[in-house]
């Protein structure tokens, strides 16, 4: 159609990230005729990395993660969805939040995005290998000592590991300005990952959680358990792995619980340039609505960021309880800083404990190191 409505979207190249998107547009079409939304996809390296800035002027709706909004409330390359006569809506989209996902897309009190997905490192295992998922540390430790676990060490997830355990201590973790976190608790933390690690294969420092999972999932004599990972409802459902995976709360150092693990997920967010504002708002309210998020959303392969989901029968049925058996950790997550200059800490510093982790320097070294990436990221 000649006049029709055409608007571009960007999301993450996996099937959890596209295939609702794609599913909702072609719904949201069907009940709005001339109206088209095209979704395209970056990777998932790309999608922590690239600015929004970048994709603002290309792309009508953006998927994003929060620790961007920082920069976003500064250079206002995204439209603000508070103040637009959707208050109720907005209202009951905070109600219906699943741990801090709606407030992490808040920040200098306007709203970025709306939390369509949700997510934080939590446990997964092999329920034809071992009955239960540990739940303490020392636990953990001895399935490691067997060779049955294996956790994901990529730079950015051996950061969130770090953050999760020193937050799970109850560790202050970058919440002043001139110190990332106090000396000996980084120092106590570095240690509890390094002798993790004597225990793992190698190639864990190769693997994103997708690369764990899929390690887990499609390997007859693959690990039987992993910690910490982003969890992803698509490897417990019927049909998706050879092995299907089961999703627990993550475990606490001592007795401390799945405290602490860092929240993430995705929102959906509007381009200030947009030529169909309203289009679009209408489109995004929608798929962070409760009725789509436990509906078709989830259907398409979707893991909702919406609570009326996360408590849906048919939802939990179809992903061996994936809502209701990480919903403890997801409740006490941990909102990452979103200061304008964090993620230039989150690329450095990820790679220091990595290297850390490889070897290539000392414990001390790397405190060092983590401070001053933090100093250069704040000033």
């Amino acid at each position: 159609m000649a006049d029709q409505v055409q608007l571009r979207g960007m999301t993450w190249d996996h099937s959890r990230g596209f295939d609702p998107m794609v599913a909702t547009s072609q719904a949201f079409g069907e009940r709005h005729p001339g109206v088209a939304i095209h979704w395209e996809k970056r990777s998932l390296q790309a999608f922590a990395d690239r600015p929004i800035e970048d994709m603002a002027d290309s792309y009508d709706l953006m998927v994003i993660d929060h620790p961007h909004v920082g920069e976003v409330a500064r250079t206002g390359h995204l439209m603000a969805l508070d103040g637009l006569g959707r208050d109720d809506e907005l209202a009951a989209l905070a109600n219906q939040s699943v741990g801090v996902s709606h407030r992490s897309y808040e920040f200098d009190g306007r709203q970025w995005a709306l939390a369509i997905d949700a997510a934080t490192p939590v446990a997964a295992f092999r329920a034809d290998r071992i009955e239960t998922a540990p739940k303490s540390w020392s636990e953990v430790l001895t399935l490691a000592r067997a060779g049955e676990v294996a956790v994901a060490l990529v730079p950015v997830n051996c950061l969130t590991n770090f953050f999760g355990l020193a937050r799970n201590l109850d560790f202050t973790v970058a919440e002043h300005p001139d110190q990332l976190i106090a000396r000996n608790e980084g120092h106590q933390v570095l240690e509890l990952m390094r002798e993790l690690f004597l225990h793992v294969d190698p190639r864990c420092l190769s693997l994103d959680p997708i690369g764990v999972l899929d390690w887990m999932g499609r390997s007859a004599d693959g690990p039987a358990y992993s910690p910490f990972g982003y969890g992803y409802t698509n490897y417990s459902r019927d049909g998706y792995c050879r092995f299907p995976i089961t999703f627990a709360d993550a475990p606490g150092i001592d007795k401390n619980g799945p405290r602490g693990t860092v929240i993430g997920g995705t929102g959906i967010a509007i381009s200030s340039t947009t030529e169909h504002r309203d289009i679009a708002v209408d489109y995004a309210f929608w798929v962070a609505g409760a009725k789509c998020q436990s509906g078709l959303f989830f259907e398409a392969g979707g893991q909702p960021g919406n609570a009326v989901a996360w408590e849906d029968d048919a939802c939990n049925a179809a992903s061996r309880d994936f809502f209701r058996n990480t919903r403890r950790t997801m409740e006490s997550a941990w909102l990452r800083p979103r200061y304008d200059g964090y993620m230039r800490l989150q690329d450095a510093a990820g790679n220091i404990i990595h290297q850390f982790l490889r070897n290539e320097f000392d414990i001390e070294t790397a405190l060092d190191r983590l401070q001053q990436s933090y100093l250069e990221s704040r000033s």
